[in-house]
């Protein structure tokens, strides 16, 4: 059995020893790494596998072709966009992910970036440690606000967004909610009012992306519902995927005071030139490196779920992985 790890260059060289306890001592593992100016060694590399684990690093229809003797992609993540699981199936490749795994810490996270943005945090990191200035005078023209009475708009009620929408209740918030694709009954269990998709975007004060990437929402942010948000002049944020927002409608968004900031744990790209970025080094932005997710616990459960589904997989017990997005063989 060979188990190749599919890598971004950054991270080819993070410790897998969470991984590495939980594979077969006599199994063979390798890595893939997902260069655009090398792929095709990035394709030769991934060639003899009986299975691909992959954070980000992106299994596309080429990359499968030349995947022979691959039984599964196990994606350590709980979203899949980047993984081409149509193709897969149609070439007897199964694709799982990962159900649950950093609900609370994303959620966490969520709530950290709006209370950062509101409260101004980057302009007083600013003042503090690079001009050493003690003062609050300034602040009378920044428009401060508390968030205890604001109506927290989430677009995508599912797991992580409910766990928004109860944190935002302990803080006092209205919360709003859209999503076509759940029950009237998860939003009354956490107290969200069910609203339009265009209520929620002219009637919100923070507005958070919390969707899943698929191919109907690819650009969903776009200036048209930036244009919906000038009104309020809501913060937004977007901690599932780069995918789901117009970068460029975004930035316009920003420039021309549509929205009053932006807190992104993730872009387009995953693999960003942070030099050309136009986000950072703004303080109507806070940008983290895809780390919402990220806690000792978390990472490790991630890391361990991924192996694991792997392994059940190829070794005939494709009912104990834990997501199986699309199975081949059923």
């Amino acid at each position: 059995m060979k188990i190749v790890f599919a890598e971004y260059p950054e991270t080819r060289n993070r410790n897998i020893d969470t991984e590495l306890f939980y594979i077969p001592q006599d199994a063979e593992v390798g890595f893939a790494v997902y260069d655009e100016n090398n792929l095709d060694q990035y394709y030769k590399d991934l060639s003899d596998c009986d299975a691909v684990i992959t954070g980000f690093a992106p299994i596309g229809e080429t990359a499968i072709d030349h995947m022979k003797n691959c039984k599964i992609i196990s994606v350590q993540a709980t979203g899949w966009n980047f993984v081409a699981h149509e193709y897969a199936r149609s070439k007897g490749i199964a694709v799982s992910a990962i159900g649950e795994y950093c609900t609370k810490e994303v959620a966490d996270h969520t709530i950290m970036l709006m209370l950062a943005l509101r409260k101004r945090l980057p302009y007083l990191q600013r003042r503090v440690n690079k001009e050493k200035v003690w003062e609050t005078a300034s602040l009378e023209t920044l428009g401060i606000k508390g968030v205890y009475g604001q109506t927290l708009g989430i677009v995508g009620l599912g797991k992580i967004g409910k766990a928004v929408a109860t944190r935002a209740q302990a803080f006092g918030m209205r919360v709003i909610a859209n999503d076509p694709f759940v029950p009237d009954s998860d939003f009354e269990k956490v107290g969200a009012e069910k609203v339009s998709i265009e209520y929620l975007l002219r009637n919100s004060d923070v507005v958070s992306s919390n969707m899943n990437l698929n191919d109907t929402n690819v650009n969903y942010f776009d200036a048209e519902k930036f244009d919906m948000m000038a009104g309020k002049k809501p913060i937004f944020l977007n901690v599932s995927r780069g995918g789901e927002v117009d970068e460029q409608a975004m930035l316009d968004a920003l420039d021309s005071g549509k929205i009053l900031a932006a807190g992104l744990d993730v872009l387009v790209s995953e693999s960003p030139d942070l030099n050309a970025c136009p986000f950072i080094d703004r303080e109507d932005c806070i940008v983290t490196p895809h780390s919402a997710f990220y806690s000792d616990d978390s990472i490790e459960a991630c890391e361990r779920i991924s192996v694991e589904n792997a392994l059940y997989y190829i070794n005939g017990q494709p009912e104990k992985v834990f997501k199986l997005v699309q199975n081949p063989k059923a």
